[in-house]
């Protein structure tokens, strides 16, 4: 029997009506184009690969790759490999013939959980959605929007590209070895009106990481390099980074980038 192991941030998902919500929200269907991150011992898998033709599990610990390989299931391709150094844009686009739906899902380790999803933002082009377990309090800086105490930095970069919903709450109870935090599922689905230039997006990050630098600021110290060519108003640079809209500071990536 394989136990979670701290290093790879590994609780097992164990509770059968959160899995069934899961799955219910990730709606599989026999030809989408689906990888599961981290299918531990395979709590969403098996129900996953029940309704489609081919899943893609992509693990990092051998014992768990060795594991799946012995289960030797039809349509499960097992992939052993880092998350944060996968090329998900490469998977994306190597589909079968005739796939639907291309879908990126799992439970995500807590411990790697923000920078994967920075990752993925470069793939989100050829995604058509995400579905994902996080911690709790992760997944409500994702969702909070301007002037919530939550917003910040996170909250900016990902609404940028995706539309978000919280779609379960889940509590520590629902896994083993038990988290010492609750956890939240949301759905990301790639915006439709992104427009941004590869040039555009380095300048949101630059103005957003500058924006909540320190977020008891006001805009006029943290965004000083920046407020000149931005032509901030009044109200804007007595405004701290938490009150201003994720299209305003998209209008001024825009700006910054020409």
């Amino acid at each position: 029997m394989h136990h979670a192991r701290k290093r790879f941030g590994q609780n097992f998902l164990q509770d059968s009506g959160v899995i069934y919500s899961i799955v219910a929200s990730i709606n599989p269907s026999a030809n989408m184009h689906v990888i599961e991150i981290g299918p531990g011992l395979g709590a969403l898998t098996r129900p996953l690969l029940s309704n489609l033709e081919r899943l893609d599990l992509l693990e990092i610990d051998r014992d768990l790759v060795a594991y799946w390989n012995q289960e030797n299931l039809k349509g499960l391709n097992i992939i052993e490999g880092d998350a944060l150094k996968f090329d998900f844009l490469g998977w994306a686009t190597v589909r079968p013939a005739n796939s639907g739906l291309c879908k990126v899902v799992g439970n995500l380790p807590y411990n790697i959980s923000s920078p994967l999803l920075f990752h993925l933002v470069s793939a989100a082009h050829v995604i058509d959605e995400q579905v994902f377990m996080l911690q709790a309090e992760v997944v409500e800086r994702m969702v909070s929007k301007a002037g919530g105490s939550e917003f910040s930095r996170l909250s900016v970069m990902l609404q940028a590209r995706y539309d978000m919903e919280l779609v379960l709450e889940v509590l520590p109870e629902a896994f083993n070895p038990q988290p010492k935090v609750n956890s939240a599922v949301v759905r990301m689905i790639p915006r439709r009106d992104f427009s941004l230039s590869n040039t555009q997006w380095h300048a949101l990050e630059k103005l957003v990481a500058a924006a909540f630098s320190q977020r008891r600021k006001m805009l006029r110290t943290n965004l000083s390099i920046f407020s000149e060519r931005l032509a901030l108003s009044e109200s804007e640079l007595k405004a701290r980074a938490q009150d201003i809209p994720v299209e305003r500071y998209i209008e001024w990536a825009k700006i910054l980038a020409t």
